[in-house]
């Protein structure tokens, strides 16, 4: 009984400290080797223990969010370098102007009317979409 509970306790404290290392750097394989747990203990206790799993995956937002400010606060101080690349990924990401802009292609066709019968499954079609809020059109606006 007193080895089962020491094997928890022990368990615990690494759960705890690998928790700790992904708030740090969130790369599974880093975290493991720096708390001294194998990949495939992390994955089995993920599977094993709802509450483990829940507190590692926050801890693995944090780090993110960790990374990315520091990340961002190297971005700052090459800006102040003035460093071209630098400045370009800043006004990319933070700048509407100088974003990617999403193009869209749509090839000029020709209009084509639709039949009687098309048009009523696509009204129908538009009604059911939009949870009957579609009316049929009157004879006159076809």
């Amino acid at each position: 009984m007193d080895e089962n509970k020491t094997v928890e306790e022990r368990q615990e404290k690494d759960k705890h400290f690998l928790v700790e290392a992904l708030k740090e750097m969130p790369i599974v394989q880093i975290a493991c080797k720096r708390a001294g747990v194998s990949r495939a203990t992390y994955y089995r206790w993920r599977k094993e223990d709802k509450n483990f799993l829940r507190q590692s995956e926050d801890a693995m937002a944090q780090g993110f969010e960790f990374i990315n400010d520091m990340s961002e606060s190297q971005i700052v101080t090459l800006i102040k370098e003035k460093k071209l690349q630098a400045m370009v990924i800043w006004l990319k990401h933070h700048h509407p102007r100088y974003g990617s802009k999403v193009r869209s292609y749509s090839p000029v066709t020709q209009r084509e009317d639709l039949t009687p019968e098309e048009n009523s499954i696509l009204l129908e079609a538009l009604k059911l979409a939009s949870g009957g809020i579609i009316e049929e059109e009157s004879n006159d606006n076809k």
